[in-house]
């Protein structure tokens, strides 16, 4: 503690994906005469999940949709667990948000021969509405953002790994936030008046995920420590068409995007039938849980393919306009062997997405004062399955929406709060568990757990493999604990921070795992195949995960239908249901 490196700042914003770096153009526009510090684990730009968005961003700007469109999307979508306040402040604030992007980030999206932007179809919308950037959409978003963020008088703290929030001593809310300088691998606490927590999310404990392996779901881990309720926690999204290239690879999970199945691609068990369409009238082009469940049904019948996944084909639509309209996807394959324009390549589902998170409002407060929360570490704008190109605009939008109520909060705020120095101890010396234990490899532990979860709380579940699997984590994460590094040199000291990674990932799969055993009904991402009816929808209720003294338990809170109730719309009398057509 003597050597703790002590930090004064206004704002505070944890992450630099879009949630991050919106937040701070935001901030510092509202608030020009108070200090940023913006923190990241890695470095600004260059890490993050907005970086990997390939598919697009859903607005409503088409001819003849609507934002209301867009929200009746959303929350069928969602299978009406959304915060319908939250989603349609989403949906609504999108189409100012992409106009902002364009015009002031300096974005450039695809475009149609008049000059409009053009929009191409994904699953489980009634409009085609995602604008995009090619397939790469997320470099063109995180690499404008980067640079207007990188030439802005922000305070930058790179190779930080933020591993605590640390309240205030009086209890009146959040004091700061406890940081490893990873370079040095030393300690530094930042105090600030108002903190927004938006580190990504990360379902990197599945056997097959998308996210860089160092997204581990830290952010979530310090909320539930801090005792913040925690929404939804079971809604783990598996995307369909996870490339699957073998064991040897860290291609394997990386995403084929969804726009490949809403340009009409095909997903082929390994006797070549097409299958989807026995399962729904969409086929492919139904929500991501649904054709999750169809390809991993194909995988338990053993109708797979090499590797042991179903494929994807492409060829149909003629190869040139393949390598035309998806170049980066036919690229990623041909670097793993597939030829995407003409042949087919194998896919699986893959962990992509968390739609729990933080209970916040949707203007971004927690619980706990000068604490708020956006992008994939907030809860509720989803529900219980997310829409395809609902993630960035999420991201970009509640990430402006932060930035802009911590600038107006922050100026009624005259003092630092003074941390808990117990507290602040005690999680210096928990980050420091490992140190003082014998050397080991953990990346079997990790692995382990990796197997664990995809196997009893994955794609499909019951609550006797939930229970299994619930046991098997909790013993992972006793084995951890007797599990040490070294502990000579930390600057960099990669082993730590991948047994903290590992830390923060037990943690949260105990939560996902207790909230899935208390859901006893199938909705969206979650399916139990002991309990596969979805429930009334009229009584829909979402999971609060919350810890005490160390024990974290389960509750349910109703649905408010604030804005439509089932059965009803909020399309105008005469409108369609739907303005496109499954291809078949």
């Amino acid at each position: 503690m003597s050597k703790l490196e002590r930090h004064d700042t206004d704002i505070l914003i944890l992450g630099t994906g879009g949630a991050g770096l919106f937040a701070a153009l935001h901030a510092q526009k509202a608030a020009p005469d108070k200090k940023i510090t913006i923190a990241v684990k890695g470095l600004i730009g260059k890490c993050g999940c907005t970086r990997m968005v390939q598919g697009g961003y859903n607005v409503a700007l088409g001819r003849g949709d609507s934002v209301e469109r867009h929200f009746m999307d959303t929350i069928k979508g969602g299978k009406w667990l959304p915060d319908q306040d939250m989603a349609w402040k989403l949906c609504k604030t999108a189409v100012e948000r992409v106009r902002e992007l364009e015009n002031e980030v300096g974005c450039f999206f695809d475009r149609n021969v008049d000059g409009s932007l053009h929009q191409k179809a994904f699953a489980g919308q009634t409009f085609d509405r995602t604008v995009h950037k090619g397939d790469l959409t997320g470099i063109e978003i995180i690499s404008r953002l980067m640079e207007q963020v990188l030439a802005r008088p922000l305070e930058k703290l790179q190779e930080h790994r933020a591993i605590s929030l640390i309240p205030a001593r009086d209890g009146s809310g959040l004091a700061g936030v406890l940081f490893i300088d990873m370079r040095s691998g030393g300690f530094r606490f930042v105090r600030a008046k108002t903190v927004l927590m938006a580190t990504g999310g990360g379902p990197t404990m599945y056997k097959f995920h998308t996210p860089s392996g160092d997204k581990t779901m830290d952010g979530l881990a310090m909320a539930l420590r801090a005792g913040l309720p925690l929404r939804d926690m079971e809604m783990v999204q598996f995307h369909p068409t996870g490339l699957l290239a073998g064991e040897d690879t860290k291609m394997t999970g990386t995403v084929l995007e969804e726009g490949l199945r809403g340009a009409g691609g095909q997903l082929l068990n390994g006797h070549g039938h097409r299958f989807m369409f026995d399962l729904d009238e969409k086929g492919e082009r139904a929500t991501r849980d649904v054709v999750s469940r169809g390809i991993y049904d194909e995988m338990r019948k053993n109708n797979t393919s090499e590797n042991g996944g179903v494929y994807i084909s492409m060829g149909h639509l003629g190869p040139d306009t393949v390598r035309q309209k998806f170049k980066g996807m036919v690229k990623r394959c041909a670097d793993s062997g597939f030829d995407l324009a003409a042949g087919k390549v194998e896919v699986v589902p893959t962990a992509h997405y968390f739609m729990g998170g933080v209970v916040v409002d949707p203007d971004t407060h927690t619980a706990l004062p000068g604490l708020y929360v956006a992008g994939e570490d907030a809860g509720g704008a989803h529900g219980s399955n997310r829409l395809g190109g609902n993630g960035v605009a999420n991201s970009t939008v509640y990430g402006g929406v932060a930035g802009d109520i911590m600038g107006a909060d922050v100026q009624s705020m005259t003092v630092l709060r003074d941390p808990d120095e117990t507290i602040l101890r005690s999680e210096v010396e928990r980050a420091c568990h490992p140190l003082g234990k014998k050397p080991a490899n953990i990346q079997m532990l990790r692995k382990a757990l990796q197997d664990v979860m995809w196997d009893d709380v994955g794609v499909l579940r019951t609550g006797p493999g939930i229970e299994r699997g619930l046991s098997r984590v909790t013993e992972i994460g006793a084995e951890l604990m007797e599990l040490g590094v070294a502990g000579e040199n930390l600057a960099f000291n990669l082993s730590w921070h991948d047994w903290l990674n590992l830390r923060s990932l037990v943690e949260i799969s105990e939560v996902i795992a207790k909230a899935a055993l208390s859901r006893e009904n199938s909705r969206g991402a979650h399916y139990r195949e002991d309990f596969p009816e979805s429930g009334e929808i009229e009584s829909s209720y979402f999971t609060v995960a919350r810890q005490s003294d160390g024990e974290t338990k389960v509750t349910r809170e109703a649905v408010r239908f604030t804005i439509v109730k089932p059965g009803e719309t909020v399309l105008k009398d005469g409108e369609p249901e739907s303005l496109v057509e499954a291809a078949q």
